[in-house]
């Protein structure tokens, strides 16, 4: 295995992580946005107002991207392995 195949494995492992983590972490950027504009707008300064709503948000959205989020982990395992005679030499 030359050094170039193992930047190109671990340049796929993180741009596979980026996809998989950037749509909750849009979500969670989103919600908080929100809820600071309504607790400005409220002058509620409650850190439970504040974590709820993200906490919720977040859990819609793992749950809404679930089945995209396991597709996409079992494309990136499947042409892994696929290869892997590829890697053995």
């Amino acid at each position: 295995m030359t050094v170039e195949m193992v930047t190109d494995i671990l340049r796929q492992a993180l741009l596979a992580t980026f996809w998989l983590g950037a749509p909750l972490l849009a979500i969670g950027f989103a919600a908080g946005i929100v809820v600071s504009l309504v607790q400005i707008t409220t002058s509620i300064q409650d850190t439970a107002f504040n974590t709820v709503p993200r906490l919720a948000a977040f859990l819609a959205g793992l749950i809404l991207l679930m089945p995209w989020m396991f597709k996409r982990m079992a494309m990136y395992t499947t042409t892994l392995l696929g290869d892997l005679s590829r890697y053995a030499r």
